[in-house]
């Protein structure tokens, strides 16, 4: 069988940088935390990422934590990577933000996310973050509660009632989608809709993959979903614009309108593009995690029945007084025992267990030396399954 010399070439090539990576000593002369950076190139992502496609990430750190201590390091997504196990660890890291370390996610995410505020650092964060702030302020999202009750309760009337079963997570990701893109766009349910989720299912499903931009690998996939969602988005653009100027649209018909009619932190308007990005990370948060959260929600209250009557008991007497008019703001700040359950829900199984941050200098931390241009992850478990905080830290306790 004949080989291309180009195949030959590129092989070799691979061969030779894997064995100088092996072979090389990262930072040498300073005391690194103890740990492994894995195989070269992949270091230790593969298995991080099938850690969290089985819901084992705590079970990832915890093996770690037991052979190196509550700071470690490894290899992820191709950088260097300093792991703070421990409420110590986070404390530092977020009173040292923009000090020490900036707010920094793995390339795979921030190619994908462009200019949006998972990705931007510093005075531009900041400026950005109180642009979107005011209209998520609650005051803001109060008018916003009858549609999302009208949403909600149609999907459950088309999808729920009168099933023997559900499928619980792909019809809450539905749901809160739309939810997400009525709040945000004021996109409604039809073929546009179904088309946008449709790809922000790929981008989603290869967004913390390796970022090997090759046909056929779930990054690949991830990336044109994004150019999809993109594209969707623009021609939505282009559309309020026109509607905002012939006065078919308000400026506070949702998020879209808004940041079409006011500026930054620096008082200039925000570009096209920085709307799109900011939108289609929005649009994400919106409804991915959330769905999660709902699910693991829905399986504890059915693992423990008396918590489960009293979140039933607490809804029914709110319905009983309000009757079938819509769902009000009111009405939810009387869901405290509702809300407790979240609260556990999102403490035994937080949807994102933790998030990265880079030095931005060399940093010194428990003994250790953190170099300059490393990544740095927190666990939000370090502290939510600890013993010191929570005496029976598995149980659900709203």
């Amino acid at each position: 069988m004949d080989i291309s010399p180009m195949v030959l070439t590129l092989g070799l090539g691979f061969l030779l940088l894997a064995v100088f990576l092996l072979k090389k000593k990262p930072s040498s002369g300073i005391n690194l935390p103890p740990g492994s950076f894995g195989w070269p190139l992949l270091g230790e992502s593969l298995e991080f990422l099938a850690s969290q496609r089985d819901n084992a990430c705590y079970d990832f750190m915890e093996k770690r934590v037991k052979k190196y201590g509550d700071t470690f390091k490894t290899h992820f997504l191709g950088a260097p990577m300093a792991v703070f196990y421990s409420p110590a660890g986070n404390r530092f890291l977020f009173s040292n933000e923009n000090k020490l370390v900036q707010t920094s996610w793995p390339s795979s995410l921030a190619k994908l996310f462009g200019n949006s505020i998972l990705t931007k650092v510093g005075d531009e964060a900041k400026d950005l973050r109180k642009t979107l702030l005011t209209f998520l302020r609650p005051e803001a999202l109060q008018n916003f509660v009858g549609r999302a009750d009208t949403i909600i309760r149609d999907h459950l009337t088309r999808y729920w009632v009168g099933k023997e079963e559900v499928k619980t997570f792909p019809l809450a990701k539905r749901c809160l989608f739309t939810v997400a893109c009525a709040l945000f766009v004021s996109l409604g349910e039809g073929p546009e809709q179904d088309e946008l989720y449709d790809h922000f299912m790929d981008l989603i499903n290869g967004m913390l993959q390796i970022p090997v931009d090759l046909p056929g690998t779930l990054y690949r996939k991830s990336r044109i979903g994004s150019n999809h969602i993109r594209r969707i988005l623009q021609s939505v653009i282009d559309k309020r614009r026109e509607d905002l100027a012939s006065g078919l649209a308000s400026s506070d018909q949702d998020l879209l309108s808004y940041l079409l009619c006011n500026v930054d932190g620096r008082e200039n308007p925000l570009s096209d593009s920085d709307i799109n990005d900011n939108i289609m990370q929005l649009l994400m948060a919106g409804h991915d995690t959330n769905a999660v959260a709902v699910t693991l929600l829905l399986k504890y209250l059915a693992l423990n029945p008396h918590c489960y009557r009293q979140v039933l008991q607490e809804q029914l007497n709110i319905t009983r007084e309000n009757g079938e008019k819509q769902l009000q703001w009111d009405d939810i700040q009387r869901m405290k025992y509702t809300w407790n359950a979240a609260q556990e829900t999102l403490r035994l199984n937080p949807p994102a267990g933790g998030t990265w941050r880079k030095a931005i200098v060399e940093i010194s931390y428990g003994g250790f030396t953190i170099p300059k241009g490393w990544k740095l992850f927190w666990t939000a478990n370090s502290t939510h399954k600890n013993p010191k905080y929570f005496p029976d830290p598995d149980k659900f306790e709203p």
